[in-house]
């Protein structure tokens, strides 16, 4: 639902307010939470340098892209695309792990392709004359920058508390984020802002930014970095049902079959049975 609540704000604000109140209200909760319950805040020097990576890659520059990519496409469409971010999961395991690459697997990723180019194609379903907007294409980079912060969190296991872990990533891209909005006057932004968008504003601050991204890293400390990627799948639901709810956002037919070819592709290509 953060695409629905991403997407009502971007009407008043631009994305680096978006990012640095949100962040904000996302770091100061974690902030609460690690006072209240007692986290050891205690970080080695050695581990700095992995922090920073994952605050760049998982919030200052995901987020920034999402952001940005939302001025210019539908929540919707969104949250299909968001799905496309196992397929590269997948490709590179493959690449950098060496994992094998099954003619099943390699099957999913078509279907899932095929998927994105009917999503893309703005209703036209016309793949030859097929041209992607810049929206669509930061949301597909935003898949695979998110792909590559899953498994760099997995893979660089940083000894932390998996809330510590998250305010300070989430207090580092509020750093980044707090020199543009600066000088692009957020400050006079605000006046723009109603109830409604305030409302927005906590749940992206509190429930997304921090709560989320909390119980994602905390999954990963559980379990395998592909078998969490699954539960990716029920993000696009979510989002469909929220834009159509709250945004009244019109539900063509190209995106809702490229969704399925989406959402059959990444199930077929996660297929975890021994072939």
């Amino acid at each position: 639902m953060s695409f629905v609540s991403t997407k009502a704000v971007l009407e008043k604000i631009d994305p680096y307010s978006l990012l640095v109140l949100r962040f904000g209200i996302g770091s100061l909760f974690l902030f609460c939470m690690i006072i209240i319950f007692q986290y050891p805040l205690k970080v080695r020097i050695v581990h700095l340098p992995h922090l920073l990576i994952l605050g760049i890659l998982g919030v200052y520059i995901h987020q920034l892209i999402q952001a940005t990519a939302l001025l210019s496409i539908q929540a919707s469409d969104a949250g299909w695309l968001i799905s496309f971010s196992p397929i590269f999961t997948i490709a590179l395991s493959f690449i950098f792990l060496h994992e094998p690459l099954s003619l099943k697997k390699t099957a999913g990723i078509i279907t899932a392709v095929l998927g994105v180019l009917l999503i893309t194609s703005g209703g036209s379903g016309a793949f030859v004359k097929l041209s992607l907007s810049a929206g669509y294409l930061l949301m597909i980079l935003s898949t695979l920058n998110w792909a590559v912060y899953s498994v760099l969190l997995k893979k660089l296991a940083v000894p932390l508390p998996s809330i510590v872990l998250t305010f300070y990533m989430s207090t580092i891209g509020w750093l980044l984020t707090l020199p543009f909005f600066i000088r692009n006057h957020g400050v006079a932004q605000l006046a723009a802002l109603e109830l409604t968008h305030w409302a927005h504003l906590l749940f992206l601050g509190i429930f997304v930014s921090a709560v989320a991204y909390w119980y994602w890293a905390k999954a990963h400390e559980v379990l395998p970095a592909s078998q969490v990627s699954v539960f990716m799948y029920l993000e696009p639901v979510a989002t469909l049902a929220a834009a159509i709810l709250l945004l009244h956002e019109k539900l063509a037919a190209t995106s809702v079959i490229g969704g399925l070819f989406i959402f059959m592709g990444v199930l077929l290509a996660q297929n975890r049975k021994k072939e």
